[in-house]
Formats: structure tokens, sequence, C-alpha cells
């Protein structure tokens, strides 16, 4: 039976966003004027968040932000959320922060000042283990010390809580073979570098996860249908056919869509075509956590695209 409230543990990254509006990309030594600046809250990890938040779970964050004005109204951000903050440290580096200049065809560069989610260790994960052991569900990404993730991971694996880890930034330093998942999340292109092409082959998929302790990969593919492999089952679900506006945040809003499903008891075929649609319906809008959407809205538009979103086998 579903938990009446699933609680999700997000360990991971807490960002402002200065996204600058600009003619052309500048090139080296070139300084070009901006045509607008926009101040947004983002992180993947706080993304993630405020999308599991939205689907109904109760959410603690646990992470690091800075002694600064950005720190404190970031909490009052998530607060009003409904996330749960108090493992949220305070640091005396400043509010992780992320530059990013987007040109007229959507083309960006982004520069991260890690700040304050650079602080968070071992010893703080450990700190607040109760938050993860409690849960049924841990979440992660790669936004912050990896020593940090793999301590989060371990807590998680000896209290048997499913892990659901969306590697990214991909890096190469994580343990694949040391740590127990659940459920990976991953594109395409991180797919092939963990794992290699070879590998995606959905035929052998039961052959080289037999060499990870992962129970299914999932490998989404914008609006191409995601697939989910196990060492058992080859899936393809299909996704929700919109006209998006802005894909910035689409994949936050997956992972955190179906990590709520799966903390409230779903299968894993149901919480892909739940978490599809979130992240569908996430690129109508501008913007990352603007456009999250809210669990009616998701569970409208399933309605609407009703057999259309069963999965292939």
């Amino acid at each position: 039976m579903p938990h009446a409230r699933p609680t999700i543990a997000v360990v991971g990254s807490l960002n402002i966003d200065l996204i600058a509006s600009v003619e052309s990309l500048p090139t080296i030594g070139e300084t070009v004027p901006a045509m607008g600046l926009i101040r947004r809250f983002g992180g993947k990890g706080a993304n993630q968040a405020v999308a599991a938040a939205r689907q109904g779970a109760k959410v603690n964050m646990i992470g690091c932000v800075g002694s600064d004005p950005e720190g404190r109204e970031y909490r009052k951000r998530l607060n009003n959320e409904g996330i749960v903050t108090a493992a949220i440290s305070t640091e005396k580096a400043p509010t992780g922060t992320a530059l990013i200049a987007v040109d007229r065809a959507g083309e960006n560069l982004i520069i991260v000042v890690p700040g304050a989610n650079g602080e968070l260790t071992p010893t703080m994960l450990r700190g607040h283990a109760r938050r993860i052991t409690s849960a049924a569900v841990l979440l992660l990404q790669f936004e912050v010390p990896m020593p940090s993730v793999i301590e989060a991971v371990r807590i998680a694996n000896r209290a048997g809580v499913k892990v659901v880890l969306n590697p990214s930034p991909l890096r190469s330093d994580f343990p694949w073979k040391e740590c127990k998942l659940d459920t990976l999340i991953v594109n395409e292109v991180e797919a092939n570098n963990i794992f290699g092409k070879s590998a995606m082959n959905s035929t052998r998929s039961g052959q080289w996860l037999e060499r990870y302790p992962i129970e299914q990969v999932i490998i989404t593919r914008g609006a191409n249908s995601t697939l989910c492999l196990s060492r058992t089952a080859h899936l393809e679900v299909p996704t929700l056919t919109v006209e998006p506006v802005d894909t910035v945040g689409a994949g936050d809003a997956f992972a955190g869509a179906y990590a709520a499903q799966r903390s409230a008891g779903a299968e894993v075929s149901a919480a892909i075509r739940y978490a599809n649609c979130a992240a569908a319906l996430a690129t109508l809008k501008s913007g990352a956590q603007e456009a999250i959407p809210f669990r009616v809205s998701v569970m409208n538009a399933l309605s609407r695209a009703g057999e259309h979103s069963k999965p292939r086998r």
C-alpha cells in the first residue's frame, strides 16, 4: 500500500541563478551588453526537492547555503513549498551561484560558483542520518562533494532505503560497483559514458547490469520514449506530446516526480509514466522551479493521455 505521506530525503545543491539574455555569446576577451537579467532559484538538488514536494511527498532537504540574504531567502522559498529545511546548514561561504548567459538561439554559457554547496561533508550527512533512514527514498545528484554523496548512499544502503540517483553533472569518481541503487536516471550521453555504447543494447541489458548493484536504469531521451532497463525487463514508456517553450529543468521535474511516485509505492513503469508527464508539462513555461507542475496538473494530463501513455514491453 502507498504511504499516506511519503517521505523523501534530498541531498543536493542550492544555487541562485543569474541569467543574462544576450544577442550573441561573448568570445574570449569580448564584452557584450545584456538585454536583461533574471534572478531565479536553482540548483539540481533544490529543483528536484521542489518537484517531489509538488507531487505530494514530504521532503527533507539536506544541503548548505550561505549566511547571506540569498541563503535566508532560499530557506523561506523552500519552506513555502512545504519542504523541511532543518537539515540545511548555514555556512560562511556564500550561497552557491550560477552565472548564465543565453543568446537568441538558446545557446548558453554557464559558470557555477559552488560556494556553500562545497561545504557539505560526510560528517554532516552522518549527523542527519535519521532523516535519510526514515525516508522511503533518498534522491541525489552530483552537484555537491562526492564524499558526501557516497556517504549518503551508504547510510541509505545500510537502512534498506531506496536510492534514486541522477548523476548530473557526470563525474568519474563515483564507485558504481560499490553503491546499491534502486534507480539510476540518466540521459543517453550519460548512459554511454558510464556503461559504454554496446551496453545500451537492450537485448543485452540483463548481462551488463549483473555487474552493477543497480535495479533499473532509466534513460530519458527528450521527446522520444523513455527507456527502462533491468536484469529481467526492457520497457519503453511514451512521453507526453507537447510544444515546448523551455526545456530547462525538465530533467529535474522528471527525477523529483519519479522519486515521489516510488516513495508512494508505485511500480517503476507507472512512476516513469507519471514522471514523463511532469517533465513534459515543465517545458511549457520558462524557468526551472517556476515551471514545475503540481500534482493536480500532472494527474489531469495523465487522464487526458489515457491509454497512449501505457508502456511497451
